[in-house]
């Protein structure tokens, strides 16, 4: 070999080992999604039969399944609340899905046409400003809830470069919208009218912009959080998508009510968990394409449990939606809050592993905080789940809060096996006789059978719990505890 050919080929190897050197030392990226009303058994990794899932089944195959995590509360905004700032229910500023009456005032000076929900505060301090403290470009793609375009609540004010989709909860009921945001400007989609169908569907325009997200940050560390619509109702999927489930799936005639009908609901529905899970698949390979597959983690969940049945024309019941688990969305009970997790990061996590730790939303940011290498906050609930993916010893919660102000006002705690939950706590049922129920998840994971009367030591435990493991709101009222 000529002098010339061997000090080519020397500063070959060495810029290679500079670049293999510059992408261990760079942050890892974090990639969120986050399902919309997807229920624990919706997933083929957990049992589904009907619905077909294989990226996010592969996620499950190649990294790690949780069997106990749990959303941060049983419907959106307060779930996203908890999600984005460490905090369980009883102390995260969201607590229910309100729109305040406040925000209509300032509709005509943003150009709202859906009022938005309550704003999370400035004080309150997100996954995404702690993230950027680190260089981290971030994106949240998809549905926000957690306040409207020139609100406290702004994504892009809460530490989001990129905001990208419905900001607003009402606005994402029809999945042909005739705009989304971006950042503070709406981007018009034309041949959308919210109805059934349309030109564009919102979907593809989050995994575009997701793919673009990737492609332009692709040289530092990033964090793609991706909240879709999806499968909340209303039932809309592309024909392509809906061709692969019609005729297989058997359709059954029932009273429609809420939301738009579709012919083939039960298809619908399925065609959009998979359509959404191909989407999943175009994100996995543009990770790959650049080389980030072992510098990314992937993780997969979703808001709350499965919606009500026959709602929109979903079916919960024929798709066996929350598995084994008592009750739906706006239910404390699990299947309202018991949620699927999977994640995934080559050469860290081991492949096809399980964990039965007992896990929720508000451990995600203490989690992205240690894959980051950023000092959480003081002030939160989470606890990093970073050992529990990595297969090494997981520090475990005293016991898991909830409270939901909304559906009469409801409380949950789970310790170990044991879960109690209590209803009736809003201020107007005042004068309704309050009373803990109590199940042992690891006899009864369908809570079927209240056993308090037997274990008054632990109703008492949990009775304090629900009293003292909470900050009381003036925004969202519960009844004086004793």
């Amino acid at each position: 070999m000529k002098s010339s050919q061997r000090i080519w080929s020397a500063l070959l190897v060495l810029l290679v080992s500079c670049t293999s050197l510059l992408a261990a030392e760079r942050p890892p990226n974090i990639i969120y999604l986050l399902a919309d009303d997807l229920g624990y058994n919706e997933l083929g990794c957990y049992g589904q039969k009907w619905i077909k899932t294989p990226n996010i089944d592969r996620l499950a195959k190649e990294g790690i399944k949780f069997t106990d995590h749990y959303s941060g509360n049983a419907v959106c905004a307060p779930s996203r609340c908890c999600l984005m700032t460490g905090k369980h229910p009883g102390h995260a500023h969201v607590r229910n899905n309100g729109d305040p009456g406040y925000l209509q005032h300032l509709a005509p000076k943003f150009g709202w046409e859906f009022p938005g929900q309550n704003p999370i505060p400035d004080e309150e301090i997100t996954i995404a400003e702690l993230l950027k403290k680190k260089g981290y470009a971030t994106a949240a793609i998809g549905k926000w809830g957690l306040g409207h375009v020139g609100t406290t609540g702004d994504p892009n004010k809460q530490g989001f470069d990129l905001f990208y989709g419905f900001n607003c909860q009402r606005h994402a009921h029809n999945h042909y919208p005739k705009f989304l945001w971006r950042n503070d400007k709406k981007e018009v989609l034309p041949g959308n009218d919210r109805t059934l169908n349309g030109e564009t569907y919102s979907q593809d325009r989050f995994r575009e912009v997701a793919l673009e997200f990737i492609d332009e940050n692709k040289d530092r560390p990033f964090f793609l959080y991706m909240p879709f619509a999806i499968p909340h109702l209303s039932i809309q999927v592309t024909e392509e998508s809906l061709a692969e489930y019609k005729g297989i799936i058997p359709e059954e005639e029932h009273k429609h009510h809420g939301y738009l009908k579709h012919p083939f609901p039960r298809a619908g529905y399925a065609a959009m968990i998979t359509h959404l899970d191909r989407d999943i698949g175009q994100i996995l390979d543009r990770v790959k394409k650049y080389g980030l597959d072992d510098n990314t983690l992937v993780l997969f969940s979703s808001d709350n449990g499965p919606t009500y049945d026959r709602l929109g024309g979903s079916d919960s019941d024929f798709f066996e939606s929350a598995g084994v688990f008592k009750g739906l969305k706006g239910s404390l009970y699990e299947g309202g809050i018991r949620i699927p997790l999977v994640a995934r990061w080559p050469g860290k996590i081991k492949p096809g592993t399980e964990s039965n730790h007992i896990s929720a939303f508000w451990d995600l940011l203490p989690t992205f905080c240690d894959v980051a290498g950023v000092d959480s906050p003081t002030d939160i609930d989470g606890i990093s789940l970073m050992p529990a993916l990595l297969g090494k010893k997981q520090k475990p919660h005293d016991y898991l809060y909830w409270e939901f102000a909304s559906y009469g006002g409801q409380q949950a705690v789970r310790q170990g096996k044991w879960k109690a939950i209590r209803q009736n706590m809003l201020a107007k049922n005042s004068k309704t006789p309050l009373k803990i129920e109590l199940y042992n998840l690891d006899k009864d994971p369908g809570e079927s059978t209240d056993v308090a009367s037997d274990h008054p030591d632990l109703v008492a435990k949990f009775t304090k719990i629900m009293k003292e493991g909470r900050t009381p709101s003036e925004i969202f009222k519960f009844r004086t505890l004793d």
